[in-house]
């Protein structure tokens, strides 16, 4: 393990996110909200600990192994969410204590969006831009970003990618170099904000509101300015728009560079994850419509189809919008909705959850298991559209899945320890492993309510299911420290 050119990047890192703490104190300055002096301690804080960290090692410049990637990963992640938490502290918004801070940055930057701040409305402006900045920041990844920016400065970011970047394969490059790989991804997310905000804008957002919630959208990240969320715009156009753009945000964005590339939507056409992601929101939505309809849950059959398809498509791709208290919509919708959540995006896309992918291949596993035993002898391979899949992605995704749900479990028998009950402790986990934000019971409308305990158990909740679980756990195994 190569510790000093770890603590030199980690160092380079922690003074590149100090910049992500300027721009609120310029929005602070702008709407003279009183709210810019903490911004301004945190930025000299955290850039003077990245400069000390940095300089006595600034020389160490070799190439990162493997196993320094991944380190650099999990540190930077949990240390960054401790960092992002210290402006929120020392705004005193609230009384806020230490861990609500902590925990209202980690949701951010691993775009969860579960909120333990109530009030919004009448936060100032630059904490509002802060929380959805640290969304839009953590949708990409702030490590693709520096992967992007550290090769200029002597050091090599194929390690980096890997361990950040979620999905089952993760060698795929959309450019023959890395850095360029990490660019393209920052023009399509760039592009796709710079869309949602002017369409936001036009459909009658302030340009505040616009700005803040396209960062939240094309991130999947869920937080707002407003304590109702979308549902405070009472505006079927934003609603429509926001379910255009969360759409596309949850796709594969290698898809978005293909399509832009080649100048075709044949990319979308032919992939079948792709297919698997739209056909599985469109059937959990016509169920949602159907069963709002019969229960006559709204007055008219427009408001149910609008409500009903932004709530599937903010749930099922893990943004975490919310327009009305699904969580108190009849029978079995609410559990329905956090299920599909379990689901996700595609991998590759801003979107938490297992991924659509892993699903994809853990049916097609069932089926050729069924088959197997019809036909005991038969060779029957895996395939994703007419490419088969080597056995070792299959084992992969099987792992993951039973890491997955154990985690889950253990999680939540330890909130269940804490005091809280079944469907709290449940959908807190669920909602926070996703990355989805919103859950049920007494976390239905926010995580204040929760003692603190169960708020750091869900902390790292949050950080393994952004880094897809294996990022963190393969730092407790005995083979990694090994040299």
């Amino acid at each position: 393990m190569q510790l000093l050119v770890i603590q030199r990047i980690f160092g380079l890192l922690l003074i590149i996110f100090s910049s992500a703490l300027l721009p609120p104190a310029a929005v602070g300055l702008y709407f003279g909200d009183g709210a810019v002096l903490p911004f301004i301690e945190g930025f000299v804080l955290l850039l003077v600990l990245g400069f000390l960290l940095y300089l006595p090692v600034s020389q160490h410049k070799k190439e990162l192994r493997l196993r320094d990637g991944f380190l650099v990963v999990v540190l930077f992640w949990g240390m960054l969410g401790i960092a992002g938490g210290l402006p929120l502290y020392l705004s005193g918004i609230y009384d806020i204590s230490a861990t609500d801070a902590v925990f209202e940055s980690i949701s951010g930057l691993t775009t969860t969006g579960a909120t333990v701040i109530v009030g919004l409305d009448e936060l100032p402006h630059s904490i509002l831009f802060y929380r959805q900045e640290l969304q839009w920041l953590g949708g990409m990844g702030i490590i693709v970003l520096a992967v992007a920016v550290l090769p200029m400065l002597g050091i090599g970011g194929m390690q980096l990618f890997r361990a950040e970047t979620p999905g089952p394969v993760k060698d795929t490059k959309l450019t023959p170099r890395i850095t360029e790989t990490a660019k393209a991804l920052w023009y399509i997310y760039l592009g796709l904000t710079a869309s949602c905000c002017l369409a936001y804008w036009l459909a009658g957002m302030s340009f505040f509101d616009a700005i803040a919630h396209a960062f939240s959208t094309v991130a999947i990240g869920g937080f707002s300015t407003h304590d109702a969320s979308m549902g405070y715009f009472n505006n079927t156009g934003i609603e429509l728009i926001a379910v255009v753009f969360m759409l596309l945000s949850g796709v594969n964005f290698a898809l978005h560079f293909a399509t832009f590339r080649n100048k075709s939507l044949n990319p979308y056409r032919r992939d079948a994850e792709f297919r698997t992601y739209i056909g599985v929101l469109a059937v959990v939505s016509l169920i949602t419509i159907s069963y709002l309809q019969a229960t006559k849950t709204f007055n008219s059959t427009t408001e149910s189809i609008i409500e009903g398809l932004f709530q599937v498509v903010s749930i099922g791709t893990t943004t975490g919008f919310t327009t009305q208290e699904y969580y108190s919509w009849p029978g079995f919708l609410p559990v329905l909705l956090l299920y599909v959540s379990f689901i996700g995006g595609c991998s590759g896309s801003t979107g938490g959850g297992i991924k659509v992918i892993r699903i994809l291949l853990l049916v097609k596993q069932g089926v050729r298991e069924l088959q197997r035993l019809i036909h005991p002898s038969a060779q029957i391979v895996v395939k994703i559209g007419r490419k088969p899949l080597p056995e070792n992605v299959i084992e992969a995704v099987w792992g993951f899945f039973a890491a997955y749900f154990a985690i889950s479990a253990l999680m939540i028998l330890t909130l269940m320890a804490t005091g809280l009950d079944q469907e709290t402790a449940f959908s807190a986990v669920a909602a926070c492993l996703n990355n989805l934000g919103p859950g049920l019971g007494d976390v239905g409308q926010n995580f204040a309510s929760i003692n603190d305990f169960a708020k750091w158990t869900l902390c790292l909740a949050m950080l393994l299911g952004r880094l897809e679980i294996f990022t963190l756990l393969v730092l407790f195994t005995p083979g990694f420290w090994r040299k």
